[in-house]
């Protein structure tokens, strides 16, 4: 096990990475995105099942490291509350996904925009929030 917790976060599998960041961005209060030169975000289509979805990361951190070696794209910050007012509606809307805390090898863990709101939601309500 590495000390490095960038590196301990990416060799968990799906559901840790979704615990952990669902934990990271209640403390936070913030998602991050890729976005490219033209401020446009970073979207995947899934080549096994076609599922079109947003990538989003607990920090700029994990999404640096992501786009490693992509060029063009740097981490965004989106608060919360832009988030559930804005992205969320926005997202569903135009069909996407939204592809949580991608990265190392793992699964990833995917799921529709006012799931991943009803999640973050509760955890802000939750104890210590």
């Amino acid at each position: 096990m590495s000390d490095n917790p960038l590196t301990q976060a990416l060799n968990m599998d799906g559901e840790e990475r979704y615990d952990y960041f669902l934990d990271a961005v209640g403390e936070e209060r913030e998602i991050w995105i890729l976005v490219n030169a033209d401020n446009h975000f970073l979207k995947i289509v899934s080549e096994e099942d076609g599922v079109a979805y947003l990538p989003v990361w607990p920090s700029a951190e994990f999404a640096t490291e992501y786009a490693k070696g992509a060029g063009d794209l740097s981490p965004k910050a989106i608060s919360l509350p832009d988030f559930f007012r804005k992205w969320v509606p926005g997202l569903t809307r135009d069909g996407l996904e939204i592809g949580v805390f991608p990265g190392g090898q793992g699964e990833l863990w995917i799921t529709a925009p006012e799931e991943l709101k009803g999640d973050l939601q509760e955890v802000l309500a939750g104890p210590g929030f």
